[in-house]
């Protein structure tokens, strides 16, 4: 997706987030969506079915009141004794069941729909790590916040009232019908007249409601979107003095977003009215019918009234259904969003039986390697590259020659689309991830700092570590110093992204990390960029000690860190053009050589 800053107001209010699979026309789920429900509801079959039990118990006793105050009426009032008491006991426990199988209700569906919605949590965050890269570039932050907020959250409203909305509304018309029926047949008559006019009601407002509900959810996900792509990348908002561009993108997906809202609310407007007005109807049918035949002595006075109540019963649910209905058409596009991330296949996958290298030596050969991040772009059209074991190799060359591609494809970011990346002879997609990530691991100069305390960062490759050895890894590195002239020493909180330490702090955090961590590869891409000159050569200093005994990939366009190095080569649209000691290059005429000079020259 395009970034947020770069949009128009018009763009973003022609965006649509093609995450999800489509829906069919009647609305209901497909593919993903329905595997993915049936999978969240299968472990609870047990306790659903007891739930529906409940269900029907509370039904069953709420249908029953008005039969026994038809009773009370005809009998109760004149026979007095046991023809009043009688129905009014029925009453009483009919009204007790039906609170305590509510409260049964309310305490189970709580514990069984936070169950599942932890369980679709939990899948979501694992697929969202279990992601490469590639697809971390192209699905931004905004949206995936929006998949695990504002999607689950409208999931969790169906998973929370959809049971017992539905099955008391369903067994409340059916039965309602049913009894009206069994009492008076005829009276039933002047009841049924406003079904008609009610089912024409429903289907539009269903039809109607799945439209704009998904507008709603849709252009919800680009509000949380911008705002968050804004927010992370506030600095460069304020140092370009963007704030009026992106105040204006936020209010254009904003007002849509309003909109939407205003649409469905009209929705809401014409059907909620509708069915009270359709019901009330109902209500003066039965009454004008009813007082017909009360006069004409066919009906009694208690038979009329159970069915002025059955009639309101009949109704209500019909206001639960369409405000249901909402809650679904909502939760729908909520869980087909979800459902299309959750089948995003992981493109950087664990093999199904992967290969054990035993002790790794770290040999890395690159062969016949061609890459590109895009289809029609190739970065490196076949490269063949290969460091022994324990050698430090400089990668040098011009932007866009293809040295950070070798390093995230050594660190397996991505596959290569040609040829194989090997460690120690195994091909990178032959090991497990745990394998590959203990001996593999790739610092950059924007090396990433969790909130915590500094121990807890630099022990975050081996969280087993003692206080001592995270000590000793921070003296390797020169950080134990300024670490502990801190108040609280190794127990600093670094703040957000590490916010309260300096980019030289952080960077060294980071080489602690390393070093904590012990890999056999080592991968440097630009890691010292960020560093001022007295820390870089403290770290030059350290980093003797760094790459002793380990396989390294250093690329940095500073030529004091490459000098380190025990080969060099220089690349040129993915290709090598040279090769060799610093020594040796630097005594040559080649591009590495004037690159040196030119170096020389800027000290000056």
């Amino acid at each position: 997706m395009t970034a947020p800053d770069a949009m128009s107001p018009d763009q973003w209010r022609g965006v649509k987030d093609v995450s999800q699979p489509e829906r069919d026309a009647a609305g209901g789920l497909r593919g993903p969506s329905r595997r993915l429900l049936r999978e969240l509801l299968r472990p609870w079959r047990g306790a659903i079915a007891v739930l529906t039990l409940v269900v029907i118990l509370q039904a069953g006793a709420q249908l029953l009141i008005p039969v026994l105050v038809g009773r009370v009426l005809d009998h109760g009032l004149t026979g007095g004794g046991r023809e009043l008491w009688g129905p009014l006991a029925l009453m009483a426990a009919a009204i007790v069941v039906q609170t305590v199988t509510r409260v049964t209700f309310l305490r189970r569906s709580g514990r069984v729909g936070n169950e599942i919605l932890l369980e679709l949590r939990r899948r979501l965050f694992a697929q969202f790590q279990r992601q490469d890269i590639a697809f971390h570039d192209r699905y931004t932050s905004g949206r995936a916040v929006s998949r695990i907020t504002s999607d689950v959250e409208s999931v969790q409203e169906l998973v929370m009232e959809g049971l017992d909305t539905v099955v008391i509304a369903v067994l409340t018309i059916v039965g309602a019908s049913a009894i009206m029926i069994w009492l008076d047949w005829r009276l039933a008559l002047f009841a049924f007249a406003s079904y008609p006019p009610l089912a024409l009601l429903m289907r539009w407002f269903a039809r109607a409601s799945t439209s704009a509900f998904r507008s709603v959810r849709t252009r919800s996900a680009l509000v949380i979107v911008q705002f968050i792509e804004t927010m992370t990348g506030i600095k460069a908002v304020q140092a370009f003095r963007r704030e009026a561009r992106s105040a204006q993108i936020y209010d254009a997906v904003a007002v849509d977003y309003r909109d939407a809202n205003v649409r469905a609310f009209r929705v809401f407007a014409r059907a909620m009215p509708g069915i009270q007005f359709v019901g009330n109807l109902g209500i003066v049918l039965v009454v004008l019918g009813g007082g017909w035949l009360v006069i004409g002595g066919d009906v009694s006075v208690g038979t009329m009234a159970a069915f002025v109540l059955y009639v309101r019963m009949f109704f209500d649910p019909m206001q639960d259904l369409s405000q249901f209905i909402s809650t679904l058409q909502s939760a729908l596009t909520g869980l087909e969003k979800i459902a299309g991330v959750l089948a995003e296949p992981a493109h950087v996958a664990d093999p199904v039986d992967p290969v054990d290298p035993g002790r790794v030596g770290g040999r890395v050969t690159l062969d016949d390697v061609r890459f590109g991040y895009l289809d029609d772009v190739t970065v490196l059209p076949g490269l063949d590259l290969d460091i022994p074991a324990g050698q430090s190799l400089a990668l040098v060359g011009t932007t866009g020659a293809g040295k950070t591609t070798i390093a995230k494809l050594v660190a397996r970011f991505y596959d290569p689309q040609a040829g194989a990346v090997l460690l120690d002879g195994h091909d990178l997609r032959t090991l497990d991830d745990a394998t590959l990530r203990r001996n593999v691991t790739l610092v950059t100069q924007e090396n990433f700092i969790f909130a915590g305390t500094i121990a807890d960062n630099i022990a975050f490759g081996r969280p087993d570590a003692s206080r001592d050895e995270i000590e000793d890894a921070a003296r390797v590195v020169g950080a134990h110093t300024f670490i502990e002239a801190m108040r609280d020493g190794y127990d600093t909180d670094t703040g957000k992204r590490g916010s309260r330490l300096s980019a030289g702090q952080r960077q060294l955090i980071a080489f602690a990390r390393v070093i904590l961590a012990n890999p056999r590869v080592l991968i440097l891409d630009e890691a010292t960029s960020s560093l001022d000159i007295p820390t870089e050569r403290l770290v030059q200093a350290a980093l003797s000690t760094i790459l002793a005994d380990r396989t390294a990939i250093i690329i940095a366009h500073r030529l004091s860190t490459v000098e380190i190095a025990d080969r060099v080569v220089v690349l040129q649209h993915g290709t090598v053009v040279e090769d060799g000691s610093p020594a040796d290059l630097v005594a040559g005429d080649g591009e590495f050589a004037s690159l040196h000079r030119a170096w020389v020259s800027s000290l000056a």
